[in-house]
């Protein structure tokens, strides 16, 4: 199960700043992301959650996915899929992040953290108020998608009670 330390931030609170980005572009150029090989060596870790082995970290009911899954797709699409691409499926610095999911804690460590190997490069979030917070709900929107449970685009949401 994901962390519960990460959460939504109170109530009426709101989160300042611009989105959320790479390295700037002429840093990029000519490099890959190193999840590139992180995710291939460990596409046979089975610590993440799959269909039928214990509990996902993301509920879709219906076609609908549950709010804090829909808000893993939206914080995505505001910092990662520049990278990416959309849907997760991998951009042109970025690998897929649905074809070999990590395992919960690695994604979160590479995310906020960061990863660099020689002209590998990626920035860590871990003091960007728009990422870090919500890394487990990125985390239920990609595995959610690499599961093949949310289809590409945008979700429909869940209504809330």
């Amino acid at each position: 199960m994901l962390s519960a330390e990460l959460r939504l931030p109170p109530a009426g609170q709101r989160i300042e700043g611009g989105r959320a980005c790479c390295l700037p572009l002429q840093r990029l150029r000519g490099t890959a992301c190193v999840l590139v090989a992180l995710t291939s060596a460990m596409a046979d870790d089975t610590s993440a959650a799959s269909p039928g082995e214990g509990s996902a970290p993301y509920s879709v009911v219906d076609g609908k996915v549950d709010a804090w899954t829909y808000d893993g797709f939206r914080r995505y699409n505001a910092a990662c899929n520049h990278c990416h691409g959309p849907d997760g499926a991998g951009g042109s610095f970025g690998p897929s992040l649905i074809a070999a999911p990590l395992p919960p804690d690695a994604f979160r460590a590479a995310v906020l953290d960061g990863r660099g190997s020689g002209t590998f490069v990626m920035k860590g979030y871990a003091g960007d108020p728009n990422v870090a917070p919500y890394v487990d709900a990125i985390y239920a929107y990609l595995r959610g998608r690499a599961d093949g449970a949310i289809g590409r685009g945008r979700p429909l949401r869940a209504e809330q009670r």
